[in-house]
């Protein structure tokens, strides 16, 4: 059974600016949503999560059980390699931006810090998130998506 209710895409081609890291970080604090990919089994994993951005770093909550929790909690320094994608495209036009962030996570286990996160962020899924994650990055790369 197919089902089209997608709107119609405007007529006319969009252009890609790239974005400086600076721009792009600030456009990524805007919104509370993201996807974070890692690897499991040492196969690409993606997970949507909200965040908040904290001094200049990505900041996730998690669970214990969760592939995120394992693979940080194995890694030593520097951490696991991730990336970190946001994005706000509207649906219509097709315009908006997106911004893909690779660095190193790791867990938060300073009791200070994990206390405040906890307050700062609110899981999005009813679960016991006990867990936060900090993303720090070392490539930030973005894009807008604009009429020409």
């Amino acid at each position: 059974m197919a089902i089209d209710n997608a709107s119609p895409v405007p007529a006319g081609p969009r252009r890609s600016v790239e974005l400086d890291s600076r721009e792009a970080l600030r456009l990524l604090g805007s919104v509370s949503f993201g996807r974070i990919v890692f690897t499991q089994h040492a196969l690409p994993t993606i997970r949507p999560v909200n965040h908040v951005l904290d001094d200049g770093d990505i900041v996730i909550r998690t669970h214990e059980g969760a592939a995120l929790t394992t693979r940080t909690r194995q890694a030593g320094a520097p951490g696991v390699v991730v990336a970190y994608e946001a994005d706000l495209i509207d649906p219509d036009t097709h315009l908006g931006w997106s911004v893909v962030v690779t660095g190193y996570a790791h867990l938060i286990t300073n009791a200070w810090e994990l206390a405040h996160y906890r307050a700062m962020l609110r899981p999005w899924v009813d679960r016991t998130m006990d867990y936060a994650v900090r993303i720090r990055p070392d490539l930030v790369t973005g894009i807008r998506l604009t009429p020409v």
